[in-house]
């Protein structure tokens, strides 16, 4: 089976089992406890959390960790709107783009429905980029937030996140970035990215699922969403998952170290399975920017199919992949996102996502490339009879 859905989930790295094993089982201790268990876990979180802030570019105060993206995106967009208008009451807006993970997207449609804040929505280009000028005419004195994701989950467009967060700092306003499915593949140096916050979750870097981060620049204050003993630094009580930190930190520094010569490699693998699968199947529509995308990320419509029955077809030829965002599994809409792109519903019903990880060879995107190529001839074949 070749698998190329590695944008909703990654295998967890040996390197990364071995790094958490201990703290699953002999060093077991709650890192609040005053005795040698605690303090052995309190270590290794702060060895984890001062490991993430290296990745990072940041210093270890400014890394609280989550039980994943969603919750760090929550925290983010929920947790600094709350707290700047409590400073300013003036400040009641926040900016999404139209293409937003929906943990942005329902976490400001939260505020919105039961905080009575307004909710811009920046349009996106049909490659799906914010353009500066986008973002520039909606921002206004009353924001509390820009949020707008680095890379999107569903069509790999990567956004000029320096140039759109130096737009919201002419006007001083905060700006947070998912990097969910950026880190491991682009830089994330959040200096060099000029922003204020940015999420990571750990089960897109070979890391197990139930562990993220989120990075908030120095004295960013944010309303926490979880009360309780005032762990993290009191931005996210409860209990710390200790072994979870450690193997987030462990999978993002193996991911750092390799980033530049890894994205290069799997760009040039991503672009020749594009061009062999717009070559073979007739009508095939890449979505998504054309070269500023992910290196992981090949997505297509395939007019006069249906999404579903490709991928059906696809994994009884050995190939599995998705339809697009695995947060929207079992829904029967169109993707928001493609629409937002300005592609009719009855084409975005036909959308087939690819994501590869790290160890993808030429070899599988040849065989998936001719496992499309079938799968699509068949389903146009049995809608023709």
């Amino acid at each position: 089976m070749i698998f190329l859905d590695a944008a909703a989930t990654t295998p967890v790295r040996r390197e990364v089992l071995e790094a958490m094993w201990p703290y699953l089982t002999g060093e077991f201790g709650n890192p609040s406890s005053h005795h040698s268990l605690g303090e052995a876990a309190a270590n290794a979180l702060s060895g984890a959390r001062a490991a993430v802030a290296k990745a990072l570019g940041c210093r270890p105060g400014e890394i609280t960790f989550t039980s994943g993206g969603t919750e760090a995106d929550n925290l983010a967009v929920k947790g600094i709107a709350l707290a700047r208008r409590a400073a300013d009451p003036a400040l009641n807006r926040v900016v999404i783009s139209a293409i937003e993970h929906p943990a942005v997207e329902e976490s400001a449609l939260y505020l919105q429905r039961v905080h009575g804040f307004e909710v811009d929505v920046v349009p996106v280009d049909r490659h799906g980029v914010v353009t500066a000028e986008a973002l520039r005419a909606v921002l206004s004195s009353a924001t509390a937030l820009v949020s707008i994701m680095y890379a999107n989950n569903e069509i790999g467009t990567v956004q000029p996140v320096r140039q759109l967060a130096e737009v919201a700092a002419e006007l001083g306003v905060p700006f947070h970035t998912d990097a969910v499915q950026a880190a491991g593949w682009l830089p994330i140096g959040v200096k060099e990215l000029g922003v204020d916050a940015l999420s990571i979750s750990g089960h897109k870097l070979g890391a197990p699922k139930g562990s993220g981060v989120l990075y908030a620049k120095g004295r960013l204050r944010f309303e926490p969403l979880v009360h309780g003993g005032g762990q993290e630094r009191g931005r996210r009580s409860g209990t710390e998952n200790v072994a979870g930190a450690v193997a987030l930190a462990t999978a993002l520094t193996l991911a750092h170290a390799g980033q530049s010569e890894l994205a290069g490699c799997v760009s040039e693998l991503r672009d020749a399975f594009i061009r062999t699968v717009l070559e073979a199947v007739p009508g095939a529509m890449l979505t998504g920017h054309p070269s500023q995308r992910l290196p992981s990320v090949a997505s297509f419509c395939f007019p006069g199919t249906s999404g579903e029955s490709v991928l059906l077809e696809l994994e009884r030829l050995g190939v599995v992949c998705s339809s697009g965002s695995a947060c929207a599994a079992g829904s029967d809409a169109p993707s928001p996102v493609l629409l937002a792109l300005g592609i009719e519903p009855e084409v975005a019903h036909t959308a087939v996502r690819f994501s590869f990880d790290s160890t993808v060879t030429s070899a599988e995107l040849e065989q998936a490339a001719e496992a499309v190529a079938a799968a699509v001839g068949s389903v146009q074949g049995l809608g023709r009879r």
